[in-house]
């Protein structure tokens, strides 16, 4: 009995040196695999950064999933410092949620994205999901940023480190090796988490995230004559029964059965096994990056000892990878392939960049961004070829869109149109291919609906048809409407207003962010109080304030570089628009009027987390004064503003009106906590009847008022409490907003 326990651990010890040695010549070259795990492979970094300070010199490095990306990179040439730098600065939230900037969409195409919460395909009638969160875009932007210096090397044994990855063929689940191509397509596609990214098609294959397949990718390492394999791991283990509360849970386990199985056999392949303790962590604790990376570099620490003799034999040291200019750009030729609809001239529109053209790569990212932006395309995928005179050759792989039915959805609650549900469908490829047609049904406490038809021409003159009704209730004085009406009725009453719009118009863009639109627009407009008090003042209980049909032509000029609308941080806003009314159905005495309307606002940062937007907007009427209903209004607090109606803190809505106006206006907004916002506002207004022509305007402001607000970025748009008050009047309370406007 003794001497089969003493057998057994000797047996035990044999097996720990055989998984721990010391290779057995000198120089070795040393083989170097990392796994899969999403966040947790963050820890790789710090075990680079070990290894690089010990001296110890990787000849060959194999990866999956995030391994790949780490690996790939130390491959072209970073160190573990410089991985550490890049990935500290990188915000994963941008990076992963493919967000394209609203500076670079259209303006058809923000208004869209600010409006809808949720957007699912529709094919042959049935509704689907979206088969990913994220093109993955802008992950293969960075790694063709990070790799552009060595863009020329398509076999992959070539590079400073010879590297491979792995991928999944999501068709037969057979693991596919990658070692040849392009670089940051090869570390993008092994990278593709389940649905978390699209998958991508390469070879006539579509393949996707390595580890599905192959977590611990060590076999092909076992093949290149080294003599030494330094394996890291940071593959989950298998979920206790009580660990085990959900689908999700579940489908994790099974995903992980045969990796778990197979890496207790891979171990046995491997000559040092490093598995950092990252079980506190998620594949997508991505915000706790530099924790990862520490207990990647502890996880080292048992080792240090046979890593320097290691080192001591090799007597190497890597250097720091020169970082590449990219400044100057130079593309001698270019190629689309890909595009069937679209053509090349309508891509590189979008591109923004041309033939022997010298640019940034922000700005060629940027371009990117506005050709995905149009939602014409699911992926676009380009290589650089470098010439000898320091330009390259240009070839952009496009996939265009298939699904052009989307079924849209949004949620929205204020003080105003109270519960709203959002249900749209949008049709693009309607009649030709750069059309939109979007129906909005929106049902509620105020249903309503909206039309557009809209073809979109870029630079050139593009065409829109707009149907749109509102109906809603509110309390409020009608005076507010026509200051003639008997002193009597000075109370806010229940009230009820309609508006149905018809438009059509051309706009063009004259630059990328300023926009021009003529259109003609017909509106039937009916507002009507109800309430017993006015029986004494016109012997009827219901009182028409107005109910007229108007035709007016209008215009509109607007710049507008805003980075985001809700919580802007950066940018400038230049909007003016003018409507001529040339008709009204029962105006006595009507004669043609112009109400003059713009607004300026400047966004910018103060320090990283706190900004400050300051504006001034300003309206006035020339001509007739017999249609008090069409004056400009202030009042409350929203972002889908009716007519002239527009916001003023301290006021409840529809408080103050005239025929002319002018406010200034602040909002300083600190963002404590990622998408959480903790803001200031204040305004200051004149309004009246004719205060341009008095000089009111010029007086110190006669109304003001300010709002504290906490507001939180969701995925259907922003929720908004906002404590507002005014030192002129007892008004105080809190506007609460849900959700996008629509």
């Amino acid at each position: 009995m003794k001497l089969n326990l003493k057998f057994y651990i000797i047996i035990c010890l044999l097996s720990l040196v055989g998984h721990a040695q010391e290779p057995l010549t000198d120089n070795p070259k040393i083989g170097l695999v990392l796994s899969g795990g999403g966040a947790k492979g963050l820890a790789h970094i710090g075990v680079l950064k070990v290894i690089d300070s010990l001296g110890v010199r990787v000849d060959y490095i194999g990866g999956t999933s995030m391994g790949s990306a780490v690996g790939g990179l130390y491959a072209a040439g970073y160190t573990g410092k410089q991985l550490d730098s890049i990935f500290r600065g990188i915000d994963f939230d941008v990076l992963l949620g493919d967000k394209v900037p609203r500076p670079s969409k259209t303006f058809q195409e923000r208004k869209n994205s600010e409006k809808y919460g949720i957007s699912l395909p529709i094919n042959d009638f049935k509704i689907q999901l979206p088969s990913s969160i994220s093109r993955g875009q802008n992950l293969f932007n960075l790694f063709t940023k990070l790799t552009l210096d060595v863009t020329a090397i398509s076999d992959f044994s070539q590079l400073p480190i010879p590297f491979y990855c792995m991928a999944t063929d999501i068709e037969t689940g057979a693991s596919v090796v990658l070692d040849s191509g392009n670089l940051a397509e090869a570390i993008s596609i092994s990278s593709t988490l389940p649905t978390l990214f699209h998958p991508l098609e390469r070879d006539g294959k579509l393949l996707m995230d390595g580890g599905i397949a192959n977590n611990y990718p060590i076999e092909y390492l076992k093949t290149k004559n080294l003599d030494f394999i330094i394996g890291v791991s940071v593959e989950e283990d298998l979920l206790t029964k009580e660990e085990i509360n959900s689908i999700s849970d579940i489908l994790a386990q099974i995903n992980n059965f045969r990796s778990a199985e197979d890496l207790e056999d891979k171990i046995q392949l491997t000559d040092l096994f490093i598995e950092p303790d990252v079980e506190d962590f998620s594949i997508i604790s991505f915000n706790k990056g530099a924790k990862i990376i520490k207990s990647g570099e502890v996880s080292v620490t048992p080792f240090i000892s046979q890593l320097k003799t290691i080192a001591k034999t090799q007597n190497y040291r890597k250097a720091r990878k020169k970082i590449t200019d990219l400044d100057s750009l130079k593309f001698s030729k270019v190629k689309i392939v890909g595009n069937e609809k679209y053509t090349d001239s309508y891509v590189f529109g979008k591109l923004r960049f041309r033939r022997g053209e010298t640019i940034s790569f922000k700005d060629f990212s940027s371009g990117v961004n506005n050709l995905l932006a149009t939602n014409n395309f699911e992926s676009f995928r380009y290589q650089f070829s470098p010439l000898s005179n320091d330009s390259y050759n240009f070839t952009g792989n496009v996939k265009e869109t298939t699904n052009t039915t989307l079924l849209k959805l949004g949620v929205h609650y204020d003080k105003v149109l109270k519960s709203s549900l959002l249900l749209n469908l949008t049709k693009k490829q309607f009649l030709l291919k750069n059309d939109v047609l979007s129906l909005d049904f929106i049902l509620g406490d105020n249903s309503r609906f909206n039309f557009d038809y809209y073809i979109d021409k870029g630079f050139y003159w593009s065409i829109g048809l707009n149907f749109k009704y509102i109906d809603f209730r509110y309390d409020i004085n009608p005076l507010f409407f026509d200051a003639s009406l008997p002193i009597e009725i000075d109370n806010a009453i229940p009230t009820t207003i309609s508006d149905l719009t018809a438009s059509f118009f051309v706009e063009t863009l004259i630059k990328k962010d300023l926009s021009f639109k003529l259109g003609a627009r017909f509106k039937r407009f009916k507002i009507e109080a109800s309430s017993p008090s006015l029986i004494n003042v016109f012997q009827t209980s219901e009182y028409q304030i107005e109910n007229s049909d108007f035709f007016s032509i209008n215009t509109r000029l607007r710049y507008d570089t805003l980075d985001n609308i809700f919580f802007p941080t950066n940018g400038l806003l230049f909007d003016t628009d003018g409507n001529l009314f040339l008709t009204a159905s029962t105006a006595e005495d009507f004669t043609q009027f112009l109400n003059l309307k713009t607004n300026i606002a400047k966004a910018f940062l103060i320090t990283k987390d706190l900004s400050l937007l300051v504006g001034a907007e300003g309206g006035f009427r020339i001509g007739n004064d017999n249609i008090p209903a069409l004056n400009f209004g202030l009042g409350g607090y929203a972002l889908n503003q009716l007519n002239n109606y527009g916001n003023m803190f301290g006021y409840d809505f529809f408080s103050l009106s005239g025929n002319s106006f002018i406010k200034a206006y602040f909002n300083m907004d600190y963002e404590f906590y990622k998408r959480h916002h903790l803001n200031f506002s204040g305004n200051f207004s004149n309004i009246g009847d004719d205060i341009f022509i008095t000089n009111d305007w010029l007086e110190l402001p006669s109304y003001s008022g300010y709002a504290l607000g906490y507001g939180l970025e969701t995925i259907f748009g922003p929720i908004e409490l906002k404590y507002n008050w005014s030192p002129e009047n007892n008004f105080n309370g809190v506007f609460i907003n849900l959700g996008y406007w629509f």
